[in-house]
Order: C-alpha cells, then sequence, then structure tokens
C-alpha cells in the first residue's frame, strides 16, 4: 500500500491538518501498528481509540484520521466519523485494484465456502482471502487494505446479523461476483423470518446488477429468487438441470467425501479432504467461481483435494483415546445438524458434545429441541447437552430416548463427569456458538490420557 494523505483525505472527504506524507498500512488497533502506518480510531459505546492516538504514534504511526481536535506530532485527516471513514477509505483502495473480488455470505457455510474458493482460485492466481473473523464492518475494510499491486483477485466474506450490513459490505468491497451458500435461521432474532434473512443477504447484490450470483439451488428460499436478478448459477445435488451438479456422492466417514460433479463443459471427480454433505455444496460453490474466473477442471480439483479448512472448523483431532470433530467456532441448527450426520456413521460409537446456539431469540427453546431429537433419531450413542438454553436440546432428545443423554447447565459441571461418560475410541463432535467457548472442552478432552 501506499497512499497519500492528501489522496486520503479526498477519499474520505476530511480536512488534512499537517504535512502530505505517505501511509503504508491501515489499522485501528495499536496491537498491529506497523512503522509507516494511518491509525483510524473508531469510537463505539463502551471504548475509544482517541484514547489511543499516543500510543499508535509511538508505535509507528505516521498520521492519524480523527474525529476529535487532537494535539498530536503527526499529520491528522478531519472526519465527522472514523467509522464512515474507514469504510470510505476501504471502498476507494479496493478501487485502485482492477481485479475481480467475491463476496461470499450465508447463514452457515461461508468461512469453508471462502476458504475452499480462494483454494481453488489459488492454483491459478494470487489471491487475498478474509482471514478469521473479519467478516464485518471493520474487518472487511482492514482484509481490502491487505490487497497489494500483486494481487490477482479477492475472496471476500461477510457477516451480518441486522438488515443494512451486507448492503454496507457490498457498497465497500463491490464484488464482482457472490455466493449465498444457503438462507437458515442464524440472526433470526433480529431478521423475524427467513424471509427476513434472505431479504438481507440478497442485500449483496444491489450494487452488482450485472454481477454474477451463485447461489445453492438446494436452498429452498434461494430458489424463489430465480426470475428476481440476472445472471444466476444455481448449484444442485437434486437438481440435475442446475449449471453445477454433483453426483456419484461417497462419505468416507471423518477423512471426507467424494463426488462427481458436472457442469455444461466440464465433469470431474473430486476428493474433498474435510467430512459432511455439505462439503459438496461448498466444492460445486468453488467450481462455479473458478469456471467462470477462467480455471480449468484440472486446476479446480487440484484446489478441492488441497483444501485445509479454518482452524475449529470441521478440525479432525485424533488422540489416544477419542477420535474428536473440533468444530467449536459457530454453531446454528443447520450447521450442527450437518455435524451430526458426520459422525453419525461412523464405525464405533458416536457422541456429540454439544451447547449454546445463540441469536435464536424466541425461536431457540423449539430450534433447540429439534436439534436433540435429530441426534437421537440419527442414533447418536451419546448426547451431551451443555448450556442454558440447551436445556431444551436435552428435553427433545429425552422425549425419543432415555439412555445415554446428558445435560449439564455448564462445561466444567461437564469436566468433572466426562471420565464416567466418554469411552475409549469414540467418535466426538464438539459444537456450540463462538460465544460459549467450546474450545475449551476440546483442549480437556484432548488432555485425557
Amino acid at each position: 500500500m501506499k497512499l497519500t494523505l492528501e489522496e486520503i483525505a479526498k477519499a474520505v472527504e476530511g480536512r488534512l491538518i499537517g504535512d502530505n506524507a505517505v501511509v503504508t498500512a491501515v489499522s485501528t488497533d495499536t496491537r498491529t501498528i506497523s512503522n509507516g502506518a494511518l491509525f483510524i480510531p473508531l469510537k463505539g459505546a463502551s471504548f475509544d481509540g482517541h484514547k489511543f492516538i499516543d500510543v499508535a504514534v509511538e508505535n509507528g504511526a505516521v498520521a492519524v484520521i480523527s474525529q476529535e481536535e487532537i494535539n498530536t506530532t503527526v499529520p491528522v485527516i478531519m472526519v465527522e466519523d472514523t467509522h464512515k471513514a474507514l469504510g470510505d477509505l476501504a471502498r476507494y483502495y479496493r478501487s485502485i485494484h482492477k481485479i475481480p473480488v467475491v463476496g461470499i455470505t450465508g447463514s452457515t457455510g461461508k468461512t469453508t465456502t471462502k476458504d475452499i474458493v480462494a483454494s481453488v482460485l489459488a492454483q491459478k492466481y494470487n489471491v487475498l482471502k478474509t482471514e478469521g473473523n473479519f467478516n464485518n464492518d471493520v474487518g472487511v475494510p482492514l482484509t481490502l487494505f491487505r490487497l497489494e499491486d500483486d494481487t490477482e483477485c479477492a475472496v471476500i466474506e461477510m457477516g451480518m446479523n441486522h438488515f443494512g450490513e451486507i448492503s454496507y459490505l457490498t457498497h465497500i468491497a463491490n464484488p464482482d461476483m457472490a455466493v449465498i451458500t444457503n438462507v437458515g435461521v442464524s440472526h433470526i432474532e433480529n431478521l423475524g423470518s427467513r424471509e427476513g434473512i434472505l431479504k438481507a443477504k440478497c442485500e449483496m447484490f444491489e450494487s452488482m446488477e450485472d454481477g454474477y450470483k451463485v447461489l445453492n439451488g438446494d436452498d429452498d428460499m434461494l430458489v424463489t429468487v430465480k426470475d428476481k436478478y440476472k445472471n444466476i448459477c444455481y448449484f444442485s445435488m437434486n437438481d440435475k438441470n442446475a449449471e453445477v451438479y454433483a453426483d456419484n456422492i461417497q462419505p468416507k466417514g471423518i477423512e471426507g467425501i467424494s463426488c462427481t460433479i458436472h457442469t455444461k463443459d466440464v465433469s470431474f471427480d473430486v476428493d474433498i479432504p474435510v467430512p459432511g454433505l455439505h462439503m459438496v455444496s461448498n466444492a460445486m460453490a468453488a467450481t462455479a467461481i473458478a469456471l467462470k474466473i477462467g480455471l480449468n477442471a484440472d486446476e479446480i480439483k487440484k484446489g478441492i483435494e488441497s483444501f485445509v479448512p479454518t482452524k475449529m472448523r470441521m478440525d479432525i483431532v485424533k488422540t489416544d483415546r477419542y477420535t474428536i470433530v473440533n468444530d467449536v467456532y459457530n454453531a446454528n441448527p443447520n450447521s450442527t445438524k450437518a455435524g451430526i450426520d458426520v459422525v453419525a456413521p461412523v464405525e464405533g460409537k458416536s457422541c456429540c458434545i454439544l451447547g449454546d446456539m445463540l441469536e435464536l431469540g424466541d425461536f431457540g427453546p423449539k430450534l433447540h429441541s429439534e436439534v436433540g431429537q435429530y441426534a437421537i433419531e440419527k442414533n447418536i450413542d451419546i448426547l451431551v447437552c451443555i448450556g442454558e438454553i440447551s436445556k431444551s436440546m436435552y428435553e427433545g432428545a429425552l422425549s425419543l430416548r432415555k439412555e445415554n443423554v446428558y445435560y449439564f447447565p455448564t462445561q466444567e459441571e461437564f469436566w468433572e463427569k466426562m471420565g464416567n461418560i466418554l469411552e475409549d475410541g469414540m467418535t466426538i463432535l464438539i459444537k456450540a456458538s463462538r460465544g460459549m467457548h467450546f474450545e475449551k472442552t476440546t483442549e480437556r478432552i484432548k488432555e485425557i490420557k
């Protein structure tokens, strides 16, 4: 990155105080400041980055964007709102880079789809992708600031839990192509219904009327927009007439799943190294994007087969006593059922340790109960439900089976008893919403000798 302060001031509609200079990075966090960086202090209900401007300068910041009058030794660009300035600057910086940008959203599978799309595109291009949880109104701009002169395409994950958020992120990232993985019930507490969630996800199309839109044709909500937008490509495991279609699907336990992917121009067999039927959908989405950008079938196959998921997402951990499916990064009803589907057919005994799925509002108890029933219907040998809302999951499971169903209000209470519940050779799914921090339980189980 090389931007002048005059250039930045124009992009954010700000007023430069001090000499012009060149910045080589942008940061909102004094802990990540590098020499030559521009510091943008953000202000929220319980924090104010303006208090740390001196620290930012000490750590190497050569300029600051501020919405408050400040005394500092470096040039300042004055604006009305630093949060808006962050987005405006990211939009400008993205506009400088004339490269394909893929935006990815959906109720479940955003991160995994982002990773597999990036893995495939990396077979031919230098790819920038969203890292970690940088998928919101701060993370997306910070991701775009990582664009370099040699970046050839970008894969940007976009998260949301309210109306207007995808619209804002799309305005900043200006994607040429979009993927919507599915429309589930995540954030239904804020959006009211699946229809509301669909509307929020489709905000991505507002500024890309002619852009390429890759949608899950097996999702009952996404198929309803077929005639509403142009340039839609559907992928499906059920509709042979879809633009991308998969058959010959062969689960390989926790080692992965194989399938044959077809389009009107190519067909190829592929071994996906991560388990779950949902991975076939993710691979089809990657295929659709890759073909549009110019990859061939061999490159797509190699990219899918070399895919490595983000940490704590279907991460297979083998200990001396157990095989752990560590899927603790986040959870909602659809993704939890997908996780259950992975461990249900394994050889030996299966165990699901499941925690609260958050942001479901009044729908929470019913949806938790349904997940508990689903686990029993799939013949999970041992079900452990942990957390306040998961009491409903426990009760749902009990309505179908009394044996080997356990409930604990907290993880700590489960840890005290887990030695009497878990058995050698078990395959164990561990899954809950991010706010439950179930990686603690994963670490506890890994320590069992």
